[in-house]
This record gives structure tokens, C-alpha cells and sequence, in this order.
């Protein structure tokens, strides 16, 4: 990893200490550099959207948290707020390194709507959204998943075998995730 993508975790570690943040993010940023070269992506602008996306749950109070997203969210509209805050963060540590300025305008514009935003407004933008996607069919997202969303290990295979064709944006992470949910089943203890 370059030196300044490590500078960037650093800075947005203190931020990622909520809703197992800091996993997600480290499995998420691995499958981002997956994504990067098979779909052409830019590192510089991927990388440290992926680092940061996710830093604006930091200002999200942990009681609301459960309620903000998955499937049994009863406050998605809350879900915004990680966007807006995560925002101003990004800004904040972007400045503070001194990263070029056109590349953080895009990074900024990435993470103000990387889950509120339905169709993906570059191709960095689609890695970004299908990296953070990924995580939940990674081994480690799964069953943390699973767990606090109160699931069997069936339904969360079922909401993630029902939810391939409707969140990636790339082929690429499309059949990533259908390798993932076959490594899944072979988990099941009977």
C-alpha cells in the first residue's frame, strides 16, 4: 500500500471504532484493490474513498445505529447523516495531508452518496459502492452480519443470494460475490 493511503488510515482509524467499521473497511479496501485494475479504475481516487466512506458513523449515535440499515432498518433516512458527517472528515483529513485538490473533489463527491445513491456517477464511484457491497459475502462480514441483524446463517445466504443482481455495478464484483456465497454454503454446519 503507498505511504499516503497509509497516512490515510491512520488519520481515519479514531473514526472507524463503531458497527465493526474498522474490519469492514480493511476487507472492503482489499476488494477495492481487486476491483481497480479489471475495471479500470483510478487507485488514487478508489483507494482512499474506500478508506474514508464509511468515518461519518463515527457522528451517528451507536442506539440508532441498528436501526439506520439492513434488513430490518427502521430509520434509513438517519442514513444520510454518515454521508454528510463522513463528508466534512474527509475533508478535514484530506486537507490535513495535503492530497490534490481535483482528487479529493472526487473523492468527497463519492462518499457524499455512496449508499444513498442508486446509479453510480463515475467508474470509480461503481468500485467504491461494490467493494464497500462485497464485504457482506466476505467470511468475516457474514457472520458478523448475521449476527447482528439477529439472522439463521439461511437467511443471511438468502439475502445475499437475492441481493447479487441488484447491488453490484461491475461483472467483476457480480461473480466475486457468487464465488463468496458458494465458499458460505460449504460452511453450513448441518
Amino acid at each position: 500500500m503507498k505511504s499516503v493511503f497509509k497516512k490515510i488510515w491512520f488519520l481515519a482509524k479514531p473514526y472507524l471504532n463503531t458497527r465493526q467499521n474498522e474490519v469492514h473497511t480493511e476487507i472492503s479496501t482489499e476488494f477495492a484493490f481487486k476491483l481497480i485494475t479489471p475495471e479500470d479504475g483510478e487507485e488514487d481516487i478508489v483507494i482512499p474513498a474506500i478508506i474514508l466512506h464509511d468515518v461519518g458513523w463515527h457522528k451517528v449515535p451507536v442506539n440508532l445505529q441498528l436501526m439506520v440499515f439492513g434488513p430490518k432498518a427502521t430509520k434509513p433516512e438517519l442514513n444520510r447523516m454518515h454521508e454528510v458527517e463522513g463528508v466534512k472528515i474527509t475533508k478535514k483529513i484530506l486537507e490535513k495531508i495535503n492530497y490534490d485538490k481535483n482528487k479529493t473533489a472526487q473523492i468527497i463527491k463519492i462518499i457524499e452518496g455512496h449508499d444513498s445513491r442508486k446509479k453510480a456517477i463515475s467508474v470509480n464511484d461503481m468500485i467504491v459502492k461494490d467493494a464497500d457491497k462485497l464485504w457482506r459475502y466476505s467470511k468475516s462480514g457474514f457472520y458478523i452480519d448475521i449476527e447482528r441483524f439477529d439472522e439463521t446463517f439461511d437467511e443471511g445466504l438468502n439475502r445475499l443470494r437475492k441481493n447479487i443482481s441488484n447491488w453490484f455495478f461491475t461483472n467483476t464484483a457480480g461473480e466475486m460475490a457468487a464465488e463468496m456465497i458458494k465458499k458460505r454454503e460449504k460452511e453450513k454446519v448441518s
